[in-house]
């Protein structure tokens, strides 16, 4: 059976993946499923770059302002929706187009890896932010390493994010996160997807960035945060996106 074909561009922050897919999809008929973890919260438009209804230019977005962001979310969550969206994109005769920075979104995606639904310790996380403060993120970092070397290649030690989760994916479930792909790796993905990555030279890249810093400050980044703080009681994991 001949499967149905899906554009994917992914790429760096402010490597133009959001102009780039809009000019694509007005040029082949297409609809656009973002890819990123932090535009799927509703009222963090600033920080996360989030597309303009202007920017947007008519073509229709899916996975955007999806839940708040005092909910958890997961990347068993975005991949379910995500497929649903591009399915529909399908049933209407479109070409779907799936954009996006998150690489863990993307690889769901395009590897058919099920990261499994682990249940949240609220007593282990308390144990390693206490840790944390006291050891330093070093211990925890070279902690991950002895569980995942394969996985802790990819990760900055300053990436606390991405350390702490290599250590609750093990203490849920007894495997590390590569032993996970590999094995969800073996299923066939649905979809046929042709992958685009966009590439910068890199002080070109950086100066792209400073300048969208230096935008989203004016724009309102600080204000935006503040009522946010004030709106919402809980960031399970909304914040992370701006490192807060």
């Amino acid at each position: 059976m001949k499967k149905e074909k899906v554009i994917v561009i992914c790429g760096p922050t402010a490597s133009g993946k959001t102009a780039l897919s809009i000019e694509l999809a007005k040029k082949i008929n297409g609809e656009i499923v973002s890819c990123d973890s932090m535009q799927i919260y509703k009222d963090m438009n600033i920080g996360t770059a989030k597309p303009s209804i202007e920017e947007m230019q008519g073509i229709k977005h899916y996975m955007i302002d999806i839940i708040s962001p005092d909910e958890r979310y997961s990347v068993a969550d975005y991949k379910k929706q995500a497929k649903e969206a591009i399915k529909e994109i399908i049933s209407k005769g479109k070409v779907p187009i799936v954009v996006g920075g998150t690489g863990l979104y993307v690889d769901s995606l395009i590897y058919e890896i099920n990261y499994p639904e682990i249940e949240f310790d609220e007593k282990y996380r308390e144990d390693l932010e206490k840790r944390l403060k006291e050891e330093g993120l070093n211990i925890l970092y070279e902690e991950a390493k002895k569980i995942d070397e394969e996985a802790i290649k990819k990760i900055s030690p300053n990436d606390k994010k991405r350390i702490l989760r290599i250590l609750e994916i093990y203490h849920a479930t007894g495997k590390n996160k590569t032993e996970q792909e590999k094995e969800s790796r073996k299923n066939k993905p649905e979809f046929d997807y042709k992958v685009f990555a966009l590439n910068m030279e890199r002080s070109k890249l950086y100066d792209r960035i400073n300048k969208r810093v230096d935008i989203m400050i004016e724009n309102g980044l600080i204000e935006e945060v503040e009522n946010i703080y004030k709106k919402y009681n809980k960031f399970p994991t909304a914040m992370q996106g701006l490192r807060i």
